[in-house]
């Protein structure tokens, strides 16, 4: 039986979720609500991805009961009060990154889905693509050595978009591109740096604009990351041991890896129904 999905927000991430999700079999997921805060936005959403209910209301959506996990897509300041909206009405969640504004606020949602005994997970959708597992399996089975050091830089010229560049929408690079060059170092590692080190570039309202940070880990290895939402960086991240290194492109939404041999592999995404807004979003599958 399909599980059944509710979608909270109706803006471009979340046209993406639906697009991805619309890529696997009816059988296994169906997307049966929206909700938006504009009625209107959420019936044109459920229009194009052919979902039977929409709403004006978020509280509606949590009180569907054909609805049995919902994918958060509002705007981080939200996901602690929608996190916990959702939960409350017994239903499974998935938020989109980052999963809340600071630690404080991600252990109460956490603590509170224990206490449900409900699914909660922050949506970093990187950690399931072919490439991750790839070399997920290289790490374990040695080949590429004792781990010493990744390097990870994300970048992007950001700087006219407004919930990356205002406070008050939870701006700021380590919120938006740094989660995923954070979880990324903590993926390979499996555990939380000894210490950290980092310079940052605030703006005005002051949000972080570039952010340069060294982990160092109880081995002795070392990630070495930069994040900027004012240039474009070569986005990639870079695992290195004692016998090789492997190279993931674009290592958010990643397709392609050079591997320790200097080969390129890829595992090309299928082609979804609508043209998505962000790359290779329909990975999200």
């Amino acid at each position: 039986m399909a599980l059944r999905w509710g979608i909270v927000g109706a803006g471009k991430i979340s046209h993406d979720f639906a697009n991805a999700i619309g890529t696997l079999s009816d059988d296994e997921h169906v997307i049966v609500a929206v909700a938006a805060r504009d009625l209107t936005r959420a019936q044109d959403f459920a229009q194009l991805h052919e979902i039977p209910k929409s709403y004006d209301s978020y509280e509606d959506l949590a009180k569907d009961a054909d609805v049995e996990i919902v994918y958060i897509g509002a705007i981080h300041p939200h996901h602690l009060e929608l996190g916990m909206l959702m939960l409350s009405n017994r239903k499974h969640v998935l938020v989109e990154t980052p999963l809340c504004m600071n630690e404080k606020q991600a252990r109460k949602l956490i603590k509170y889905a224990e206490q449900k005994k409900l699914f909660l997970m922050e949506a970093v959708w990187s950690r399931f693509l072919p490439c991750y597992q790839y070399l997920r399996k290289k790490i374990e089975n040695g080949m590429l050595g004792d781990l010493e050091e990744v390097q990870i830089s994300f970048g992007f010229d950001l700087q006219t978009v407004d919930r990356i560049t205002k406070k008050s929408l939870g701006g700021g690079a380590l919120l938006d591109l740094g989660i995923y060059a954070i979880q990324f170092s903590q993926w390979v590692f499996r555990e939380p740096p000894k210490t950290i080190t980092a310079t940052g570039e605030l703006n005005e309202d002051g949000c972080d604009m570039a952010v340069k940070a060294d982990l160092i880990y109880s081995s002795g290895a070392k990630t070495l990351i930069s994040i900027s939402v004012k240039d474009v960086l070569d986005n990639t991240a870079i695992v290195k041991g004692t016998k090789g290194q492997i190279t993931i492109k674009n290592f958010w939404c990643a397709e392609t890896l050079i591997d320790i041999d200097g080969t390129e592999k890829t595992w090309l995404l299928p082609q979804a129904k609508h043209q998505s807004n962000y790359p290779n979003s329909v990975g999200f599958r």
